[in-house]
């Protein structure tokens, strides 16, 4: 009788975690946007998916969340990537680029990255793009991304043409000696080759639950 009611519990288990799903592999260069009808809650109290958010160009896929250190910054001399945000929206929106911030910070969703945090963050640090919220981090889960911030930029078919790190100076904006993403947007753009097309992305990981 126990050896039964062990079997159960292991096949509820099993099945437990099947209806769970399991976190995908990182998107590959040259594959296909996933999941681009997903309907996500903006600070705008609207929901939005990412064809909604895709400009003539393509879409910029940006992971991020309100508390991690290399997004926000660690210390009063450091800018943290989310300093060029702005930045990247105006030349997103020049260049009829979607962009949009997702928040798959699930396991802090009561706390630092909750949806009212989030409006209060794209007010206090100036954000001018889309910022979202991935309930159950089901969009980061079919991208595959690891961390905050993770970078995935889309062309006009919706291929993956760039994925990783904005660029190579997390703290000072002024240092940066290569703009990873902004030249993998130029070159998007005017159609030369796009290289590197995959840098280390560096950040603190989505905390799923």
């Amino acid at each position: 009788m126990k050896k039964l009611f062990g079997l159960s519990i292991l096949v509820l288990s099993v099945f437990l975690v099947s209806m769970k799903g399991e976190k995908k592999d990182m998107l590959a260069i040259g594959v296909s946007m996933p999941d681009s009808d997903l309907k996500m809650l903006n600070i705008d109290n609207k929901e939005y998916s990412l064809n909604d958010i895709a400009g003539k160009n393509g879409i910029l896929v940006i992971f991020s969340c309100n508390t991690c250190p290399f997004v926000i910054g660690n210390g009063p001399k450091s800018e943290g990537w989310e300093g060029r945000y702005p930045a990247l929206g105006d030349l997103c929106k020049k260049m009829d680029i979607g962009m949009t911030l997702i928040n798959s910070n699930q396991a802090k969703r009561n706390g630092d990255d909750s949806f009212e945090e989030m409006q209060k963050h794209y007010v206090n640090k100036n954000y001018n793009c889309f910022y979202l919220v991935d309930n159950n981090s089901v969009l980061a889960d079919e991208f595959g991304a690891l961390t905050t911030p993770h970078v995935f930029l889309f062309d006009d078919r919706h291929k993956l043409v760039y994925r990783g790190a904005i660029d190579d100076n997390v703290n000072h904006k002024a240092d940066v000696k290569d703009n990873y993403l902004i030249n993998a947007i130029n070159n998007m753009i005017t159609g030369n080759k796009i290289s590197p097309d995959v840098t280390k992305q560096l950040g603190c990981s989505i905390k799923r639950i």
